[in-house]
């Protein structure tokens, strides 16, 4: 290079140059891609997607119904004790409380049923753990369908909901 006219050196200069700087821009973009492809979507119970309500409505008529009702309007006097000592299964409607409470707490219950840190030590409860029967794609689906009956105003409480507990996860 020490032989060579000037120009000549800044043309070859330029052209190493610019292959250097395409060759980090091409691993740019396969790391972004790569990146992309490796992450896996966060779930969520999204009402508006069909296929997910169509399937979150099926799984809720073959395992939920029977107990939280077809009208997801739960058993009448949810809130007193049976002589079991245990609750009935409450309404997942308006009418319930199920939209008090974030998306991740109504997955864990739903995964792993009513026990620590779902609910306290000792309590009984009927609610059996679905994560030998159903998948998280099909919980997540049964959230999102039932999420899907809610007035858009409890809808939106319970999206405040989610963002609180996200922001307590987040600290």
């Amino acid at each position: 290079m020490a032989g060579k006219p000037p120009n000549q050196r800044r043309s070859l200069l330029s052209r190493v140059m610019s292959w250097v700087i395409g060759g980090f821009i091409v691993l740019g973009i396969l790391a972004t891609l790569i990146a992309g492809w490796s992450q896996p979507e966060t779930p969520s119970a999204d009402p508006p997607d069909p296929e997910q309500l169509a399937l979150g409505k099926r799984i809720y008529e073959q395992y939920c119904a029977a107990c939280h009702g077809e009208r997801l309007q739960g058993h009448p006097n949810w809130r007193k004790r049976l002589p079991s000592g245990k609750f009935p299964a409450p309404p997942h409607d308006e009418t319930g409380h199920t939209w008090h409470h974030p998306d991740e707490l109504l997955f864990g219950i739903t995964k792993h049923g009513l026990v620590p840190p779902y609910a306290p030590e000792d309590y009984e409860s009927d609610m059996p753990a679905f994560k030998d029967i159903l998948t998280d794609e099909e919980i997540w689906a049964v959230l999102a369908y039932i999420k899907s009956t809610w007035p858009e105003d409890i809808r939106a409480f319970q999206e405040e909901a989610n963002q609180r507990a996200q922001q307590r996860q987040e600290r």
